[in-house]
């Protein structure tokens, strides 16, 4: 059953969202709250709690301490719950090599109980230029190629809330402009809620709306791109992410 995001004022809340490793705590008292509709960036330098962060934003990870809530539903307890609601996408992340892209995008289809799969199979492969590719095994993708799979996947539900973790890492400056048009082309068809991970700061100043700074697990500061970089002083966001970065405190 899909959830009726509309009856909630928030899409997605954390109270508290800490996790700890035996003595290490990669995450630690994490306080936000994300509208539907936006586009949200969570950026940090390497071993700053991002990903950890976004494994306990979908359920897939227990915190510690604290709660997350997707439409005022506890992610982790109601997780099957909202699992059709929400999705990912990372170039990280292979999808099996020896499948065909249609292979791929049917097995996930399934998964998350897609009715008319094969129409939207359809339909995402014109989109993302796959319809040409359906029949190849993912081995035999190039970058870019299979950057537009995974978003193809993480699309297939159509989720409310879409997690993407460099979405564009990889790619050149080409194909990297296109994936960024499409996703905004995509969030003003469907309102759907985007969290974004990069570390390119040209993209988050292009796509996102608000952006969540985190630092040796903690979130130090947050604010729209151009209220960051107004008060730090600085010309662009890059500026801004390397003076947290490098910050003592």
């Amino acid at each position: 059953m899909l959830i009726n995001e509309h009856s909630y004022n928030s899409t997605l809340k954390v109270k508290n969202l800490s996790k700890n490793f035996g003595t290490i705590k990669a995450v630690k008292n994490l306080n936000f709250s994300i509208e539907e509709s936006s586009t949200v960036a969570l950026l940090g330098s390497n071993g700053a709690g991002k990903t950890t962060t976004i494994m306990m934003l979908m359920g897939i990870l227990k915190p510690s301490f604290g709660e997350v809530r997707i439409f005022d539903y506890n992610v982790f307890s109601n997780r099957n719950k909202i699992s059709r609601s929400i999705n990912f996408a990372s170039p990280f992340i292979e999808l099996p090599h020896r499948l065909s892209v249609e292979q791929n995008l049917k097995i996930y289809g399934h998964l998350y109980g897609v009715k008319n799969l094969s129409e939207k199979i359809k339909k995402l492969s014109k989109d993302l230029e796959l319809k040409d590719l359906l029949k190849r095994k993912v081995g035999k993708l190039s970058t870019g190629q299979k950057t537009r799979l995974a978003l193809a996947k993480a699309l297939i539900n159509d989720p409310k809330i879409l997690f993407l973790d460099e979405p564009t890492a990889s790619l050149d400056p080409d194909h990297a402009d296109w994936i960024r048009t499409y996703l905004e082309k995509y969030q003003m068809l469907t309102k759907a809620t985007i969290i974004l991970a990069s570390h390119n700061m040209l993209e988050v100043e292009r796509l996102c709306s608000n952006v969540l700074m985190m630092k040796s697990g903690l979130l130090v500061d947050q604010g729209s791109p151009k209220n960051l970089i107004r008060h730090y002083g600085r010309s662009n966001l890059e500026e801004v992410f390397l003076t947290i970065a490098r910050s003592k405190k």
